[in-house]
């Protein structure tokens, strides 16, 4: 079971965070016009736009439930409580809003930083993806929850619109280590029997996992009627493999070394490496999930409004 983050320990151990790195306002300026709708039909779309036929808080009474923890006690019935001696919260037919979950990968190899930015992770990128879909999110008055992972769930904060959602999400994005392998379809399947309503997960890792245990994830979730949106964020080293002299390689998940000449070994890697990834975009396409390859040295005010833009002009 993982970790609860609750909201008070993570508003004070967010004070001394400086988050506004995360945040690009140029990207920010072009995301906030795009909507993030789901591409089925999902518990929540944006304000407004359709009638769900679950039930949520509006205006329009519907039925009684059992009070659980972490409900909003405005929405206990007083009157049923006094006959009753027991919680009951008022549920309402409601125009519902998006669900967004992000669940970023956090295990070792995210710490990578390539020859053009050495001071840039891919974790750092993925942190800004991360920062900036959530602050979307919220700004639309959506929820947004995340779920960060290596071997398994190590954080989760459920989806919410709550005022102080994003700087939860935010602290706790930024007080995160990376120390451990990665395993992806374990922490995919893991989501699928948390979320107890349909969302639009975004899944945002470099994909260094095993592609059969990815693969089988990705299809528990689209088996869940889940939206799904995969954005594979690689440094551009990893990309071209730009390496020309003797190099001393060191695993980052697996502790080795090896010293080796970078041009004997290009072309089986980028095979490799094509390989690997082709056969997730190829599952993606099956699935009807919306796959991304992000380059770190692309800046977000490029790459994210496009991706954006183009899945908006598709659904419409």
């Amino acid at each position: 079971m993982p970790d609860t983050v609750q909201t008070d320990q993570s508003a004070r151990a967010g004070e001394a965070t400086d988050y506004r790195k995360y945040l690009d306002p140029r990207a920010l300026a072009k995301i906030q016009a795009l909507d993030l709708r789901a591409r089925l039909i999902v518990e929540g779309f944006i304000t407004g736009m359709h009638r769900s036929p679950y039930k949520g808080f509006s205006i329009e009474f519907a039925q009684h439930r059992p009070y659980v923890s972490g409900d909003d006690i405005k929405f206990i019935d007083w009157k049923v409580f006094g006959r009753t001696d027991r919680h009951y919260i008022k549920q309402y037919e409601e125009e519902t809003n998006l669900q967004v979950m992000l669940v970023v990968d956090a295990s070792e190899s995210m710490s990578y930083a390539g020859t053009l930015n050495p001071n840039w992770r891919k974790f750092d990128h993925a942190v800004s993806i991360a920062a900036s879909l959530a602050y979307v999110a919220l700004h639309q008055q959506d929820s947004a929850g995340l779920a960060v992972f290596d071997q398994r769930i190590r954080r989760l904060i459920r989806p919410s619109n709550r005022p102080r959602q994003w700087r939860t999400i935010i602290d706790e994005l930024t007080a995160t280590t990376r120390d451990v392998k990665t395993d992806t379809g374990r922490v995919l399947d893991a989501v699928a029997e948390e979320l107890r309503h349909r969302s639009l997960i975004i899944l945002i890792s470099d994909l260094f996992d095993d592609t059969t245990g990815i693969i089988r994830g990705l299809r528990h979730l689209s088996y869940r009627r889940h939206d799904l949106i995969v954005l594979q964020v690689l440094d551009h080293d990893e990309i071209t493999f730009p390496f020309e002299t003797t190099t001393m390689f060191r695993g980052m998940e697996v502790p080795a070394e090896l010293v080796v000449e970078p041009q004997a070994l290009r072309q089986a890697y980028l095979e490799e490496f094509t390989k690997h990834t082709a056969m997730i975009r190829e599952a993606c396409h099956k699935l009807r999930v919306d796959f991304v390859q992000v380059d770190t040295s692309v800046p977000l005010d490029v790459s994210l409004p496009g991706f954006l833009a183009t899945r908006a002009a598709r659904m419409k």
